[in-house]
């Protein structure tokens, strides 16, 4: 079943989260570690990042550099398949423009089918951390949308080079990103929700939304595009806060707001245990009311928050 037929299948509103792949070097249990704290509000799905390769000048001695293509977070086809042996869990891999040619996703597609994965989210990506604005790879996809297009021509048997499949298998489904803030490069929220039909009419079965601390702002965004012909379920994403420096790196790293009732109660805690403690209990308010509006599933990014995710889990399952 794709992820959309276990949301639609689930009683009440279903549960998942996302985790990252370990750093180069790193080994798996940390991550499984993570997935053994949620695990018994049976997640629907679990979602795994995937990240860019970067560039980096070593310095070779005598004034020479060599510029070098560095990943720091390899192995997510890997991880994806680790954990869904392990676990029997569908599990979605991440899916990218940012740092990948068309011809390394199909490849990366190709790897995935054989294992028997066939659920994805697929997005853009960040821009390089030298790039002023996102700029694609050669030969590779420049959007999100141009990923879609090429996911479903692969579905139909078509490589990038325009030859046939000689053997086709389960197609791929896919849910994509949305926002409800908009995201940072978009003129104005109509635009971003012009964009999302455009997704959904590619054949994104569902959007996941960016973090966000205000559900009006998610009732709102929600309202905008049904009203713009988006049918497909929009699944808020929720990252519990911890630490008093979110305060600033939250706002500006996501480019979203900080309702004001939040802030000031930030503005009172004296330490990251207090933040965490509010973190919690604004994310268990914030879910019970989101459930209460009958949102088909909760998405939280549990990278370095699993154990608020469990007691906010406990709060409201």
């Amino acid at each position: 079943m794709s992820v959309l037929d276990i949301i639609k299948g689930r009683k009440g509103t279903a549960f998942s989260f996302e985790l990252l792949p370990p750093l180069k070097g790193n080994n798996i249990d940390k991550l499984y570690d993570a997935i053994d704290v949620l695990r018994e509000f049976e997640p629907a799905y679990i979602n795994i990042t995937d990240h860019r390769s970067e560039y980096i000048f070593k310095d070779m001695g005598g004034g020479v550099y060599t510029r070098q293509r560095l990943r720091r977070r390899p192995g997510s086809v890997a991880v994806t398949a680790a954990i869904k042996t392990k676990y029997d869990i569908t599990v979605v891999p991440h899916v990218l423009c940012s740092g990948f040619t068309r011809e390394d996703t199909e490849y990366e597609l190709l790897d995935l089918q054989f294992l028997g994965i066939y659920d994805l989210l697929v997005l853009r990506g960040d821009k390089a951390p030298d790039e002023k604005s996102f700029t694609p790879e050669k030969g590779g996809n420049a959007h999100a949308l141009d990923l879609a297009y090429q996911i479903q021509d692969f579905n139909r048997g078509i490589f990038v080079d325009g030859s046939q499949m000689l053997v086709t298998k389960t197609p791929f489904s896919f849910g994509v990103a949305c926002y409800p803030e908009k995201h940072e490069e978009s003129p104005n929220l109509e635009r971003d929700i012009y964009w999302l039909k455009q997704k959904q009419e590619a054949g994104a079965q569902y959007a996941v939304t960016q973090l966000f601390y205000d559900n009006k702002k998610y009732f709102s965004f929600v309202e905008q595009a049904k009203k713009a012909g988006v049918t497909i379920p929009i699944i808020p994403g929720i990252k519990p806060l911890s630490r008093l420096s979110q305060l600033t790196v939250i706002p500006k790293t996501f480019k979203v707001d900080l309702p004001k009732e939040l802030t000031d109660e930030i503005l009172r805690c004296q330490s990251d245990e207090e933040v965490k403690r509010l973190g919690i209990a604004w994310g268990i308010r914030q879910c019970k009311e989101l459930m209460q509006a009958g949102v088909p599933s909760l998405h939280f990014y549990a990278l370095g928050a699993a154990d608020s995710v469990k007691e906010i889990a406990e709060g409201i399952y």
